[in-house]
């Protein structure tokens, strides 16, 4: 469990292939001082296991479901990533409950900067977007943010199709990758698990409730 709150930027300094999967090696010496065998540390928002460490970098591996589904498929050696550690039993929530589950992929579409914050806009997947709203929690690359507007529901008719926006203040502009990103990057989402308890919830109603409207009949 994490809280998306950025605790260093790592880089990614080694790939290695294992099986049809990677082994990364990643540069991050706050996280790596003492890591330790099979403990987690979400690499720009992807829950992921260390299996080897030194004095500042630690080894992970990663399988191919995560490759797919996750922005890190696309990563190189250099690539720098947000990193976070285990949240302590214990600590303060700073941020909102991250699991480093990505449910999806986003690219950023507008980047506004301004005097003391930047706009990014990011592209939903259609199927994310019911779990989106505005000033509620989202985890982008790993980093919980507020979502400070959200496309309208009827945006997947649109040409422009669902997106969100968050504004970044210095510190997190400074702390976290997301400072660097221009228009075209692709970023990790992972939505509300709330919302997503919600909207699994509501499906079951819907087919309990159709499932019995047929058999009254």
């Amino acid at each position: 469990m994490f809280t998306g709150i950025i605790e260093e930027i790592g880089e990614i300094t080694a790939i290695a292939p294992s099986g049809d999967g990677w082994r990364l090696t990643v540069r991050a010496p706050k996280a790596a001082a003492d890591a330790v065998h099979g403990e987690s540390i979400a690499v720009s928002g992807v829950c992921l296991t260390v299996v080897g460490s030194t004095a500042d970098t630690f080894d992970t591996d990663v399988m191919k479901q995560t490759l797919d589904v996750a922005a890190i498929g696309g990563a190189t050696v250099g690539t720098r990533v947000n990193i976070e550690k285990a949240m302590p039993v214990g600590a303060r929530l700073g941020g909102h409950i991250v699991q480093g589950h990505v449910d999806g992929v986003g690219e950023v579409l507008e980047v506004r900067p301004g005097a003391q914050w930047s706009v990014l806009r990011v592209s939903l997947p259609a199927d994310l977007a019911p779990l989106v709203v505005d000033k509620g929690s989202i985890s982008v690359d790993g980093t919980s943010l507020t979502v400070s507007a959200v496309s309208p529901s009827s945006g997947s008719g649109t040409e422009a199709g669902h997106w969100f926006e968050i504004s970044l203040i210095p510190e997190t502009l400074a702390a976290t990758t997301l400072g660097t990103r221009a228009v075209g990057d692709r970023v990790n989402l992972e939505t509300d698990i709330l919302a997503r308890h919600v909207e699994r919830l509501l499906a079951f109603r819907a087919t309990t409730a159709a499932v019995s409207e047929g058999g009254s009949r």
